[in-house]
């Protein structure tokens, strides 16, 4: 199956608690969404509680860009503890099922 509209952003990042950044994750949820977020998918490394992915899909990858370098959200970040994002902003080219 092809996906060329997927407009995807990958984060990496560390948390200094996680369940205190979640807290802040879902209270912006109305923001993330009227940003153009559709839908996210949360992770963390196996052997570290405090590394985070945040995998999701945007309307555009301009939207997503404009809400993740904000000053509002840089202040959010902030303030949930996180430590030294990594962004990798992402075009799909193809999924599928196996």
């Amino acid at each position: 199956m092809t996906d060329r509209d997927g407009n995807y952003v990958l984060i990496v990042h560390e948390v200094a608690d996680y369940a205190a950044w979640k807290a802040v994750f879902d209270d912006a949820a109305p923001i993330r969404r009227a940003a153009g977020e559709i839908y996210y998918h949360l992770l963390r490394l196996a052997l570290d509680a405090n590394e985070v992915v945040h995998f999701s899909r945007w309307s555009s990858l301009t939207d997503a860009r404009r809400f993740f370098e904000s000053p509002e959200l840089v202040r959010i970040r902030e303030e949930a503890g996180v430590k030294a994002p990594t962004f990798r902003y992402l075009e799909s080219l193809e999924d599928g099922l196996l």
